[in-house]
């Protein structure tokens, strides 16, 4: 069987099925995808770094096992996409900066090295902004990448690159990265799927880069994570690259997740838009209520009531910043000056707290976290914006609603209580706003609930229509 269009949107599960029926050889596959990206990346800059040669030997040995000559794993010979900070054996690894423009990873991170053990293929890496410290996807190694469906607009930060490469055909799945939405805001923008896991349920590890030791403030809040263009995708990564790993203390034993099993008639959805300080569009909020509704239809019970998620926005602020971004700066020293000044600008604003106050912030994080999960035992799902707008333009600092203009990075408000809480969030599209952006309902649950959330979250991806096309 020829290697058609439509397969480059199929779902990843389905490829992997094709694989093992034999309908088409890994070869054909990996060498498919790779022509997709050199045909339609140059628009985007999506991928920045191919990964052919190896890609190329290891569908081989792929073909060998689905031929019936060694065991054949969950994803065998199905090509993939990894983010740029998310370390790859035998890869260059950036960071989107200067200092790592050449550095070449010796292990997988070990998300990576688990979807390379079940299978995958790993055919390239993917744009992020400079650390993966922005809602842009720009960084003077690679440059600035593209929305899909606006080549104006920004595809999201950090994992920009990756659901750009999703949304136009370049790899049926990839893996990003989330710290203050950075798997949720790109999908949202791009108009894909992506799960922030619960914090402590898939290994962080090697998604820093090396010497720099991420500070508390970062590593119990950050998440590697899946982003697919389907939701079934979702879950079917999520149960391959999931629990403890020696490099990830805090990772502990997870089941795995079977959405199909949940009874969603049981299960009750709060729904908001509204919270902190900057609004929503008028957009925006139509898409979530409709989403609502049509979740209600499906016989889900969805109550309109607001979370306490205002005090994890303020927290969120308090908690990244505690340390004033010494670790980080001390470990770069003097490649620091190599950065943009936007970048620069951001680390030295940093204010450092002392012990004594690192550690009230943390109390009152951990407090806050408990009365979270007690308005979740009432509502063990809470729906609503992923960001106050749609995908804005590049280069822009500030978001325009309602004729007031706010700083974009405080229009990222829902999604930063979700890491603050470090509980699993899904993205699924929801609808498009007046200039035919793509709009993204979260759907957050209880720590270690990620199953209920896929189960919501497939049933939004029905009720909505789920993924569709950009331009092309």
């Amino acid at each position: 069987m020829a290697f058609s269009d439509d397969l480059f949107f199929a779902p990843a599960h389905k490829l992997a099925a094709m694989l093992r029926a034999r309908d088409v050889s890994s070869v054909e596959m990996v060498d498919a995808f790779i022509e997709r990206i050199e045909s339609v990346n140059h628009g985007l800059n999506a991928v920045v770094t191919l990964v052919e040669d190896r890609a190329a030997r290891e569908a081989e040995e792929s073909d060998q096992r689905l031929s019936g000559k060694g065991e054949v794993r969950p994803l065998e010979g199905l090509p993939i996409t990894i983010k740029d900070s998310i370390i790859t054996e035998g890869v260059r690894s950036t960071w989107g900066m200067k200092h790592f423009e050449h550095h070449v990873a010796k292990q997988d991170a070990p998300t990576v090295a688990r979807l390379r053990a079940a299978g995958a293929i790993v055919i390239g890496k993917t744009n992020t902004p400079e650390m993966t410290m922005d809602y842009d996807c720009d960084n003077p190694v690679f440059g600035q990448t593209n929305n899909p469906w606006n080549h104006e607009r920004v595809p999201g930060g950090s994992s920009g690159g990756e659901a750009a490469a999703l949304a136009v055909g370049m790899s049926p799945l990839g893996m990003g990265s989330d710290y203050r939405g950075s798997i949720r805001v790109p999908s949202h923008f791009c108009g894909i799927v992506g799960l922030k896991p619960t914090w402590g349920t898939i290994p962080g590890s090697g998604h820093m880069a090396p010497s720099i030791a991420a500070p508390p403030s970062i590593a119990h809040m950050a998440t590697i994570g899946p982003m697919a263009r389907f939701v079934d995708d979702l879950t079917l990564a999520y149960n391959v690259v999931k629990g403890p790993h020696p490099s990830s203390p805090y990772t502990v034993p997870t089941p795995e997740a079977h959405p199909e099993t949940i009874d969603l008639k049981k299960v009750r959805c709060a729904i908001f838009t509204d919270a902190c300080n900057v609004p929503v569009t008028s957009d925006t909020r139509a898409a979530i209520e409709r989403a609502g509704r049509e979740l209600q239809k499906m016989g889900i019970v969805v109550e309109a009531v607001k979370p306490p998620v205002d005090e994890g926005e303020r927290l969120w602020f308090a908690y990244s910043g505690a340390d004033g971004n010494q670790l980080v700066m001390e470990a770069l020293g003097e490649a620091l000056k190599l950065s943009r000044d936007r970048l620069r600008n951001l680390m030295v604003a940093g204010e450092k707290k002392s012990a004594a106050e690192f550690f009230k912030i943390a109390m009152e994080r951990d407090a806050w976290r408990v009365q979270m999960a007690e308005f979740m035992e009432r509502y063990p799902i809470i729906l609503g914006p992923t960001f106050c707008v749609t995908a804005f333009k590049h280069g822009a600092t500030e978001v325009e609603i309602d004729g007031k203009k706010y700083p974009h990075f405080f229009a990222g408000w829902p999604v930063a209580w979700g890491n603050c809480a470090g509980l699993p969030g899904v993205v699924v599209p929801c609808g498009k706003d007046r200039e035919g952006l793509p709009s993204g309902l979260q759907i957050n649950g209880r720590a270690f609930g990620e199953e209920t959330v896929l189960a919501v979250a497939k049933a939004a991806e029905t009720a909505l229509g789920g993924y569709q096309k950009p331009p092309m």
